[in-house]
């Protein structure tokens, strides 16, 4: 129960984070059509996450805390992309780059089909 109160008060302050870095983007690219607030929140979180990722074994027993506080909860809740390209790292370091590549592939195109089949079903509902 410990780790799943640690996940949720982690994403709740990812979310505000998210939150609060797309208004700075907005603010700061002005009316722009380009997401750089979705750019900017998922670069920092790629930072983040392999920061905490290379911090968590000095942890000790606390690690797991940690990463449920940090990885799933803060980074969770501010952006998912940072889990994905941690995932992605660790195979190619593994050194299974074809995995990796499909990995890629497969984020990418079912997340946008997802994306267009979501929309395509909420339209049809409507109708």
């Amino acid at each position: 129960m410990r780790l799943l109160l640690l996940v949720a008060t982690g994403g709740a302050a990812g979310s505000v984070l998210r939150y609060l870095a797309g208004l700075a983007a907005k603010w700061i690219a002005g009316d722009s059509a380009f997401p750089w607030g979705t750019l900017v929140v998922n670069v920092l979180g790629c930072a983040a996450i392999g920061a905490v990722l290379d911090w968590l074994p000095s942890r000790g027993e606390q690690a797991e805390q940690w990463r449920c506080l940090l990885v799933v909860g803060v980074l969770g809740g501010f952006t998912t992309f940072s889990a994905f390209g941690a995932e992605t790292l660790a195979l190619w370091r593994a050194g299974q780059l074809a995995l990796a590549l499909a990995n890629v592939a497969a984020q990418l195109l079912l997340g946008l089909a997802a994306v267009a089949g979501g929309a395509w079903l909420r339209a049809s509902m409507a109708s």
